[in-house]
Order: structure tokens, then sequence, then C-alpha cells
């Protein structure tokens, strides 16, 4: 169809094509001293594609980045997808173990990365049978001599003079891998599409309201569902990407007042260190537009983020749907609501995404679509643009996913009246007592209300009467003591008493590289030599 003069394949290549095209000389990426005009940017993306090409990266290839929010994690973005290569951004705070399973089983050829990992590059480097060459950024750290690796610098330096632009086959073609955190198990290789990159992206522009004039400060990880395409989605608008080697409160409002911040996007767990923190007072966000997404945000988050300025967007999504796939798209009648009430709102995950259309429900164990009353629990599916293509090399996992032709997301939600949907949990957190189903963020919203509490996680432990109750991990603010009584009370007196946590612990939480609390820990140690007994269910 290229000779279509209706058509052309959708893929984010195109994004820097057109910023550059229209504002060459406008900053595009900035970190510490540097920054590079689109124009700059442009040719080192091009610059980095074909020593890619040199090497012998060719269509389908896979390209491994172990690299933080650093320039160098924009332009590994773009450079594999502009000669039709796939980008696979690893964790960069995984294991020796699990970097070798996801290189591996990638079969990625060529692997970037930062020299703040060069160690355990160096150990685990006899396994990586597939690669065959290894650049090493050097940023803050001293480069790693023990690895037969290139520098970035002279790795662009080794790329042919012209344009490296290769068509790809098809608008599906394969353009990124981004492996789940595998905490049932190995973990598997999401894959998204020129097309779906493309969509995902253009709805971020349009629900975070970006345009050229954005700022946008990368405080949320790139190698997290390709950050949630937002490296794509301020390229679209034109943007200026602020990067942020390592996320910090007070690195945060610096860059912000210095910078002039305009969008972010990060977990609940960074507003909250950020509300925390003792550089919190007096900051001024009214500027700051925040795309919250990755575990549900407690209606304080989202308050207490409010009241210093900042506009919270609230999403929602997963690593198989491209990052957030739904928005708490604000109503008019919210404006006169008391500022308590409309952050409950908020907390809701809401409706899809304008350019995602009509492809989420909420339904029961038949694909039946649940009441619409706030009430009636289901499972969130969703089909569409915004959804992967499937899993790596695991036809048996993909096809479990899809049953019945809706991805299904293992998440609990209920379906309100005015259509917006909100979590109640995960399939496996739902802690069923005595019969009795009760939601942990349910719990969990209800104790961050105590302002001596800075996070909590609430699960399921074996009770010899009730099967399971609820117990409730606790983080308190710095300087505040808190005792598990009075924790248990304040629920007492504000929710269903079986509701309420009957042990609580404090201390630091368990939490992935993306600030999701990591509950399966918790549940682990608390389950460990005990068989799960469920006294009944009325799911």
């Amino acid at each position: 169809m290229d000779n279509n003069p209706h058509y052309s394949k959708l893929t984010p290549i195109s994004f820097l094509e057109r910023s550059t095209y229209v504002y060459p000389d406008k900053p595009a990426v900035k970190y510490k001293d540097k920054s590079y005009t689109y124009k700059e940017f442009s040719d080192r993306v091009n610059k980095l594609a074909g020593a890619l090409k040199a090497q012998g990266i060719k269509k389908g290839d896979k390209v491994g980045f172990l690299v933080p929010n650093i320039p160098e994690m924009l332009e590994g973005h773009f450079a594999p997808l502009k000669i039709g290569g796939i980008l696979v951004a690893i964790n960069t705070r995984l294991s020796g173990r699990e970097i070798s399973y996801i290189l591996n089983h990638s079969e990625s050829k060529v692997l970037v990365f930062d020299s703040e990992f060069g160690d355990i590059i160096e150990k685990i480097k006899p396994e990586l049978t597939n690669i065959d060459c290894f650049v090493q950024i050097i940023d803050t750290e001293p480069e790693n001599k023990n690895i037969d690796s290139i520098e970035y610098e002279k790795f662009l330096e080794t790329s042919p003079d012209g344009d490296h632009f290769v068509d790809l086959d098809s608008e599906e073609d394969h353009v990124t891998i981004n492996y789940t955190s595998g905490t049932t198990g190995l973990p598997k290789g999401v894959q998204y599409s020129s097309r779906g990159a493309y969509i995902s992206a253009l709805g971020n522009v349009m629900e975070s309201s970006m345009s050229s004039t954005t700022n946008y400060l990368w405080t949320l990880p790139m190698f997290h569902c390709n950050g949630w395409t937002y490296p794509w989605a301020v390229t679209a608008a034109g943007g200026t990407h602020i990067c942020l080697r390592q996320v910090r409160a007070d690195e945060i409002f610096r860059l912000i007042s210095e910078e002039e911040v305009t969008n972010m996007c990060c977990a609940p767990t960074v507003l909250t260190a950020m509300y925390t923190s003792k550089h919190a007072a007096g900051q001024d966000l009214g500027k700051v537009t925040v795309m919250t997404a990755g575990a549900p945000p407690a209606p304080i988050v989202i308050r207490s983020i409010e009241e210093m300025g900042a506009k919270i967007i609230h999403g929602y999504g997963l690593t198989e749907t491209y990052g957030p796939i739904t928005v708490c798209a604000p109503q008019p009648s919210w404006e006169s609501m008391e500022t308590a009430d409309l952050a409950k709102i908020k907390a809701r995950q809401g409706v899809p995404y304008l350019i995602a259309g009509d492809s989420l429900r909420v339904v029961d164990e038949n694909m039946n679509d649940v009441i619409r009353d706030g009430k009636h629990m289901g499972e969130v599916v969703m089909q569409g643009n915004m959804v992967m293509s499937g899993y790596l090399n695991d036809k048996e996992a993909t096809d479990i996913a899809f049953k019945g032709g809706w991805f299904h997301s293992g998440d609990l939600a209920v379906w309100h009246s005015d259509g917006y949907i909100e979590l109640q949990d995960r399939a496996k957190d739902i802690i069923i007592s005595g019969g009795e189903n009760i939601s942990t963020q349910e719990v969990e919203k209800v104790l961050m209300e105590n302002d001596g509490v800075a996070e909590v996680s609430v699960i399921g432990v074996p009770d010899d009467k009730w099967g399971e109750v609820p117990k409730a991990f606790v983080t308190t603010r710095d300087g505040v003591t808190l005792t598990e009584e009075e924790l248990i009370e304040f629920a007492k007196e504000r929710i269903a008493r079986f509701k309420a946590p009957k042990y609580v612990e404090f201390g630091d939480l368990p939490k992935t590289s993306t600030g999701k609390i990591q509950k399966y820990i918790l549940r682990d140690r608390e389950w460990a030599g005990k068989e799960k007994r469920i006294q009944g269910s009325n799911i």
C-alpha cells in the first residue's frame, strides 16, 4: 500500500521527523549541562541507527538497553525503530539472572548499557551468547574495562554517512518488547506494534494536553512500558524532555522550578515521597500536570499534591496496554465539589482514552457486563489499538490472556452508573474472610487518611476461624509514632469492623523499581508453610 495516496504506515519515527522539520532549533532534550536541539537529537538518532545497521542489526533484530533516564535512553526509543529493529528496554533494578534471561529470551544481538551496571554485565557476559556487540555509556560511573565493549559516543562515530531509515513492512510490525515483572513465574515479553505505540503516544498527548510548550520531567522510568510511550508522545508534541537519572524529591522540586516543568508522570509512591519530603514546604506546583498510574492512588495522595498546586490526571493500565489506557476524565460538575470529595472521585480509574474508543468492560465469569451500580464487582477486560500484540514466544500465555476475544487484566473493579470504573483489587489480592469479600484497596485508602501514615499495604493473612483476615503493613511519616491499636481503631471508626485490619506491622515496604508495592513478597512471607483456606466466596 506504499503507493496508496490515502494511506501511510503509523510509526512513532514520524514524530521525530515532524518535530525536527518544524522545530529544528528548539531544545528537544536537556540533561545536566547537556542540551540537544531537535536537529541535534535527530542527528544522534540517525547516527545510532547507522551504527546499529553497520553492526548487522536488520529488520526484526532486537537491541537491549540497560540504561537509566538519560538522553541515550531516549535515543534508544527511536534508533532501532528507524531501521526496523526492536528495542528491549530492561529494568535497571533487576538481578543479573533476570537480565540474562531477558536478553537471551529476546535474542538481543546488541546490548547498550550504562557503566553503573558494568559489574552485573561483566558477571553474566559468558551467558549472553547472542550478543555480538556491547556498547558502554559512561555518565556518572567510570568505564568497566573488563568488558570488551565500545564507548557509546565512539560507537556513534562508526555510523556511515547518509540517512539510515528503513521502512517497516507493516504498521503491525513489533517495535519494542517490554518484560513483565515475573512475580508469578518467568517474565513474559510483551510485544508492542508500531501502530499501537503511535496511537498510545497520541492518546497521551491529548489526555495530558501537551504541546510544543511542554517541558516534560522524566520521573517515570523509560524502561517501564517504554515510559508509558511518553518518549514518543513528548516528541510528537514538539516538547522538551528533561532527563532525570535518579528520582529524588529534592531534585524533582529543583527541576520543576529551574526548568519550568509543565508535565510529569509517576506512580503514586513518587507523589507520596514528594509531599512527605522535608523539601515540600513552600513548593509551588501550579504549572505542573501530573499523570499518575501504576497503582491506585489513595485520595489523600491526590489531595496533597493538588494542594501544592499541581493538576492530577489519574490513569490506569498495564504493561499489556502500553501503560495507561483509561483516564479519570474531569467533568464540569466536579468544579463545585469540596476538595476531599473531589479527591475521592479522582481516585477512580475512569473511562477509556479518547483515542482508544469503547474498548473496556467490567465482566463477570461468563463475560457478561456487570451492573453499573458501583457495587457489583467484575474483571476489567480490554481490546483495541492499545492492547499488546501478544507475549513473545508464548502462545499458551497469549491464548489465556485473550480468552473470549478480550484481554483479561486480572484486576477487579466496579462500574459506576456514569460509566467510570473503579478498581477494587487484583483478583489475587482480594481477601475473602468468612465468605465476605474485602477490598485491600478500600482498607488502604482508609488507613492513608491517618496523618501519621506515609504508605500502607494490606494483604490477607491466615486465620483459623475466618480463613484469612486483613493485615496492614505501614510506613509512618518521619518523626511520627503510631501503635497497632491506634490504627486498628482508626479503621474501625470508618469502615465495617470486619474489614479493619486485625494486625498492623510497621516498617519499610518492598517495592518494584517503578514504585509498586510488592504484595506478593509480604504474602509469601505470611503464608509460608501454610495452606490458603478460604471460607466461601460471594464473587
